[in-house]
């Protein structure tokens, strides 16, 4: 996929643009290892003040752009709020478009996930550390990464075109609680609509084919989360005496997730909607490669790998309330609960899927066990529209960026918010980019960032802003 050498191929007026990237490039990784060592995490149990000064430190390289007509720094109720309470703070700044430009929302998250378990870090998660060619650290690159291609592209357009030349409109809006939920975007964005307004919308949380393939992500899969708790007594018995007449409810939480795949792997639910399209080319080897898939243990589902990931539904169960290995006793389990976790294919409402989930779920209790739902989280996925001007100058750019032909990207992950944005800027092409690579290891332990990727995604971002800026709103 590959054109030839960097620069061959970009127009002789984009080439200061290049040049400002690179040269401020040290910079823009400074400015990330600095974000990078303030654990901002939405999680109530961790310290909030860090999401503070997150945000005060993110407004603060905004302002020194010289961009902005304004910065704040904003908090919103949450949607379900309790006596006015807000979430976390967010950063807004805006500039005005001039001269019939368009204008350009650029969106990251400054929070990010728990570290997790420090022992399974290969060093610590909030102190930088770089390692072939990768920076380690949480939030390296989900999505302090983000964060930073704006604001280190935004630098470039500042020093290349100058404040008085630039008529592009810009909306930068980094959101502070996006791995907790996005719990305040809604009312956030209607607090702020008419500062907020934009033609195009760049969402910078996605990734990459691979770290040197740029790709534009042009579908996402929604995400349907809840609570499941299962009942078969009213009070815990003793094994040996009752075992073998009373299913205790481990027993019956079994049998009924089991219900929910087939013998391949394969969710088994009916209502459950399966996206029909074409996928590239991706083998087994290189899904091994990417999850560290063991020997021996085979895929799941069918179909081809890609539209696995990409257009079918899942099934994970990502938590149990149930006596630990530690402290079990023989003793017949009255009560389990479990989260179970679906992804949703692209075009299929969330609110659908959950019911569907649900039906199969009271449809197959054994043995008539009690099933209660509760803690319900619902996003819709997402399906870019790829006929629009802005994609056509996305694509072009990062082309130019990464010297490599772009890949248009599914990603079987969620970003609930964006449904959001699309209800509330039904006119905005959303562009969804991102700085991760299949290795990125986000959310997980030794999260890292390849460096040339980020290279790569500023020099692509400041072309884009600055052909806009060249570019007579439609």
């Amino acid at each position: 996929m590959t054109s030839g050498s960097l620069g061959d191929t970009i127009p002789a007026e984009d080439q200061p643009l290049i040049e400002a990237v690179d040269g401020g490039f040290p910079a823009a990784i400074d400015d990330l290892g600095h974000l990078v060592r303030i654990p901002g995490i939405a999680w109530p149990a961790f310290d909030q003040q860090q999401l503070v000064a997150s945000a005060d430190r993110i407004a603060s390289l905004a302002e020194e752009t010289g961009l902005f007509d304004t910065v704040e720094i904003k908090r919103a109720p949450l949607t379900d709020a309790q006596d006015g309470e807000l979430g976390q703070p967010a950063v807004l700044a805006v500039r005005a478009a001039r001269a019939g430009r368009p204008t350009v929302m650029l969106y990251a998250h400054h929070d990010v996930q728990p570290p997790g378990d420090d022992e399974l870090w290969n060093t610590p998660p909030f102190e930088p550390t770089v390692r072939d060619g990768r920076i380690y650290a949480r939030g390296a690159a989900d999505d302090k990464a983000g964060v930073m291609t704006h604001i280190a592209s935004l630098r470039a357009l500042a020093e290349v075109v100058g404040t008085e030349n630039l008529d592009v409109g810009l909306v930068l809006f980094i959101e502070g609680e996006e791995e907790y939920g996005s719990r305040s975007f809604a009312p956030f964005l209607a607090e702020n609509a008419e500062q907020m307004r934009s033609d195009v919308i760049v969402v910078a949380d996605s990734g990459n084919w691979d770290s040197t393939t740029p790709a534009l992500t042009v579908s996402l899969r929604g995400n349907t989360t809840f609570h499941l708790t299962v009942r078969t007594l009213d009070h815990a018995s003793h094994s040996g005496m009752f075992g073998g007449a009373v299913p205790d409810a481990m027993m019956a939480t079994i049998r009924l997730l089991n219900s929910l795949w087939d013998e391949n792997g394969a969710v088994a639910v009916d209502g459950l909607a399966v996206r029909d399209t074409a996928t590239p080319e991706y083998d087994e080897a290189m899904l091994r490669d990417e999850t560290g898939l063991l020997n021996g243990v085979q895929p799941i589902g069918d179909g081809t790998i890609l539209s696995r990931i990409w257009n079918k539904p899942t099934v994970t169960v990502t938590g149990i309330d149930h006596t630990s290995v530690a402290h079990a006793s023989n003793t017949l389990a009255p009560e389990i609960t479990v989260v179970v976790s679906c992804r949703v294919a692209p075009g299929q409402s969330a609110a659908d899927a959950y019911e569907a989930i649900r039906t199969h779920l009271l449809n197959n209790a054994p043995y008539g066990a009690h099933l209660s739902f509760s803690e319900v989280d619902l996003g819709d996925g997402f399906l870019v529209d790829t006929t629009g001007w802005a994609v056509e100058e996305v694509r072009a750019a990062l082309a130019d960026g990464y010297d490599a032909e772009p890949v248009d990207y599914g990603v079987g992950g969620s970003i609930p918010f964006i449904s959001d944005l699309v209800e509330r800027f039904p006119e905005a092409q959303i562009l969804v980019t991102g700085v991760e690579d299949p290795h990125s290891r986000a959310h997980s332990p030794n999260e890292s960032l390849h460096i040339d990727t980020f290279r790569h995604a500023i020099r692509s971002e400041t072309l884009m802003l600055a052909r806009m800026n060249r570019r007579t709103k439609p």
